[in-house]
């Protein structure tokens, strides 16, 4: 289990998601909620972009010097299918770009209730095969998500997989979402400890994304339950303070089951997300290990 000293920065941050969410009311409105969370996750960061149109979605290429890398990554936003945006994840893109020294691309999926499922894994499939068709070598190419994010970053490599079209080299996973059911262990022993992520609210995210009738063990809904073989090599990192906790444990297993090659890292007092907050040491110490995995995998030579 990792560890580092950190308890005033993540006291700091534990606060700062206090205050969002104690802001919220059964009157808030949903586009608020949307709002609140770009602004608290935004950045000043500099770093040379580009915007992007990706197949009708906003989207935007991070990069690492002045001209585009050979490799590149895919990156998929967290926020539960409802939240979450290549504005609130800016500051995480570029510094896993800054780190590895590989372009980043992200891209502004569609989100629920408006669109249910499977309308963000059609987006991620729409967005690899823009990458694809622009010249991107899937051998040079990997995928990156947090939470939802992550969840949706396996489904779109499950869904390429069934149209035949090459898949990635590596996919790093952080707090991965993986379990529409939320049937884990860990969502009732660290519900105590995840400022973010409580069952409940899980659950409500869960039905907003599935609609009603939804099935939540669609394997392209919660991978924990899809055919995980020939699939890449993975990274997962997590805290020992998220709910999701089983979500990644799980999905390790059922991966090295499928002899698939994946390691996982606990990080200890973690909690949900915790890469998106720049304050942690753990958050770069993170992003620096999973940024030397994807150098490795994609080929990259800094």
């Amino acid at each position: 289990m990792m560890q580092l000293e950190s308890g005033e920065a993540l006291e700091r941050v534990r606060k700062r998601i206090a205050a969002m969410l104690g802001a919220w009311t059964r009157e808030t409105k949903l586009a608020q909620m949307r709002e609140d969370f770009d602004r608290i996750m935004a950045t000043k960061r500099s770093a040379q972009t580009e915007d992007l149109a990706i197949e009708g979605m906003d989207g935007v290429r991070i990069r690492a010097g002045e001209e585009p890398t050979a490799q590149v990554i895919l990156y998929f936003h967290g926020g539960g299918y409802q939240f979450g945006s290549i504005t609130s994840h800016r500051d995480l893109m570029i510094r896993l770009c800054h780190e590895a020294g590989i372009d980043v691309v992200g891209f502004n999926y569609r989100l629920a209730p408006e669109h249910r499922f499977p309308a963000a894994v059609d987006d991620g499939l729409a967005a690899y095969g823009w990458l694809l068709e622009r010249g991107a070598v899937p051998a040079q190419t990997a995928f990156a998500g947090d939470s939802a994010g992550g969840g949706l970053a396996v489904a779109t490599m499950l869904k390429a997989r069934a149209a035949g079209l090459p898949l990635p080299a590596a996919a790093v996973l952080m707090s991965p979402w993986l379990d529409l059911e939320a049937s884990g262990a860990t969502y009732e022993t660290r519900a105590a400890v995840d400022p973010l992520s409580q069952r409940n609210r899980i659950l409500l995210m869960a039905r907003a994304y599935l609609g009603r009738g939804g099935d939540p063990r669609h394997p392209l809904a919660s991978p924990i339950h899809a055919d995980l073989r020939h699939l890449p090599p993975f990274l997962i990192h997590v805290g020992d303070h998220e709910t999701v906790l089983d979500d990644a444990r799980v999905f390790a297993q059922r991966l090295r089951k499928a002899e698939v090659p994946v390691e996982l890292a606990i990080w200890d007092r973690m909690i949900h997300q915790f890469q998106l907050f720049p304050e942690l040491p753990e958050a770069q110490q993170s992003i620096g290990e999973m940024a030397a995995f994807l150098q490795v995998t994609t080929n990259a030579r800094r």
